[in-house]
């Protein structure tokens, strides 16, 4: 573990290079959400009961957009994909192959460190942003919500980059991988409740969706916090989560198996 965790320090040396960046893509990407929340302010004016859309007041549809802020600054990956894929076409995975250390436990720390800064730059808007609307900010229900919500958001944290991960593989097979992150995002923003609550859809296509790993990276975390998932769907939920972690490992396992035998090197 110990060259891991070194790993982890130059990840943070590195990625702190571009602390101002983050600083400002996270007060820029407030910007949304700002009009998001406006334009759910100007639905709920029209509804005299503030209870219209599935079960939500104003307080509890404006917490799960900022509560989406909060989890996705803790979890989502930035460009992990993309430097693999990069290591993979330019070769420099080679010098890794010869040395005693795990490709996937190298990027995961390399990950994390990066979720570390880009959090750690985030925290004055975010925390602006909550302080500007705390009057619409809801608490979860009680402290093991509050313990479940912090597990499922690593629990998603992992699930976001195993899935990445998996994907930027294959650049062992394609030369550009580009359109399959794209499609991949644009399938993970949608289905995974960034662009609205998935529980306003039709139940039919909401339990679909639940079959597939895209809520568990946004979606089921917030609703935890804000009680929306309670007793044994809580467990079942925090379980299938797990389970979706337990799969995309295999999965990533096995794509880097297949993948590293049509790998090959040329040249110095």
């Amino acid at each position: 573990m110990n060259k891991y965790w070194h790993v982890f320090q130059i990840g943070i040396q590195n990625t702190l290079v571009y602390r101002v960046n983050f600083l400002f893509r996270a007060s820029f990407g407030l910007i949304p959400l700002m009009a998001t929340i406006y334009l759910w302010r100007a639905i709920y004016a029209s509804n005299p009961d503030q209870t219209g859309v599935a079960g939500y007041t104003l307080a509890g549809m404006t917490s799960y957009y900022l509560l989406s802020t909060v989890v996705d600054a803790l979890t989502a990956v930035a460009d992990d994909d993309w430097q693999i894929a990069e290591d993979i076409k330019d070769g420099n995975i080679s010098q890794l192959l010869l040395k005693p250390m795990d490709y996937l436990a190298y990027r995961l720390s390399l990950f994390l460190a990066g979720r570390v800064v880009y959090t750690t730059a985030a925290v004055l808007p975010v925390a602006a942003m909550l302080l500007l609307q705390h009057s619409f900010f809801v608490l979860p229900p009680d402290g093991l919500t509050l313990a479940v919500f912090a597990a499922s958001t690593l629990l998603t944290a992992l699930l976001q980059f195993l899935i990445s991960y998996t994907m930027a593989l294959l650049a062992f097979w394609v030369l550009e991988v580009s359109t399959f992150i794209f499609i991949l995002f644009a399938f993970e923003y949608i289905a995974g409740g960034h662009l609205f609550p998935l529980d306003i859809l039709p139940p039919v296509l909401a339990q679909a969706l639940n079959l597939t790993p895209f809520p568990y990276q946004l979606y089921f975390p917030v609703s935890v916090y804000l009680g929306r998932v309670t007793g044994a769907e809580l467990w079942r939920g925090l379980a299938v989560q797990a389970a979706w972690v337990l799969v995309m490992f295999g999965v990533a396992r096995l794509v880097w198996r297949r993948g590293i035998k049509h790998y090959s090197a040329v040249g110095g």
